[in-house]
């Protein structure tokens, strides 16, 4: 079993997260995403798409984080990740979708305009170009393009750091009733959202549930007691973490503004 990632991406740290919890050790592949790694013709053979992570077994590859997760649990049911309830289950399979209909996106234009950008426009502009060229989906290219040039001022922040806010308070609305997203077990749904709330803690965004939404912080400190969160916490990049939380610290005003607008 090998896995392709990349440190700080969210969607590794999801499969990490279920890798550790299985206790499983693939050999590892380190992509260097602000090289544009994802994008060279020896990764695309594996994931056409040019996004980490992908996991490969007896060299077949699985792509997209949520079906490698539940290749994972499939193959590896101790400790299982799933609910045995079916209504539960369904349940967690929500919660399990909320990147992949809209959060991640959100994620991504969140972070390149805040933190992100800043690493790209230290490159000449011909790798800029090159790295926005070889990006297959037309859409985060275009997202891409305009929080390089215009920061939170892009058109398309706003409406990602409202996303973000109504995932959040579904979040704790649920918190505030169950331990976990999908009730009283540990499970994809909370390993599925933890990068995505990790993200905005590295991004020194966690006043976002300081207030009204503390159930999310009780939440995140109870994941980080457990053995998996390795999957995150071992990967962490300080000198990265210092650019997020000094840029999501200088962002908080307008952020907080966009908010009080919606």
């Amino acid at each position: 079993m090998e896995l392709y990632h990349s440190n700080m991406s969210v969607c590794a740290q999801k499969v990490r997260l279920v890798l550790r919890e299985k206790k499983l050790s693939p050999v590892e592949h380190h992509l260097n995403l602000r090289s544009g790694d994802q994008t060279r013709p020896e990764y695309l053979r594996f994931n056409p798409n040019g996004v980490v992570p992908t996991l490969v077994v007896d060299g077949q590859p699985i792509v997209e984080s949520t079906v490698i997760c539940e290749y994972l649990d499939d193959s590896y049911p101790d400790p299982p990740l799933r609910p045995r309830d079916p209504m539960v289950r369904a349940a967690m399979r929500l919660w399990a979708m909320v990147p992949d209909t809209s959060l991640h996106s959100a994620c991504l234009v969140i972070s390149f305009a805040i933190a992100y950008r800043h690493q790209m426009l230290a490159l000449p502009q011909e790798e800029i170009n090159r790295q926005l060229a070889e990006k297959p989906d037309p859409t985060n290219r275009e997202y891409q393009r305009q929080t390089i040039v215009h920061g939170i001022d892009a058109p398309c922040v706003a409406d990602s750091i409202r996303v973000y806010d109504r995932v959040l308070t579904r979040m704790s609305k649920q918190l505030e009733v169950s331990p976990w997203l999908a009730g009283d077990q540990y499970s994809l749904a909370d390993t599925a959202l933890l990068p995505y709330v990790s993200r905005l803690e590295d991004l020194n965004l966690s006043w976002l549930w300081d207030g009204n939404r503390v159930s999310i912080g009780r939440w995140l400190n109870r994941a980080k007691g457990r053995a998996n969160y390795g999957g995150i916490a071992d990967y962490r990049d300080e000198a990265y973490v210092e650019l997020m939380k000094r840029s999501g610290s200088e962002a908080g005003a307008k952020i907080k503004a966009i908010l009080i607008q919606r």
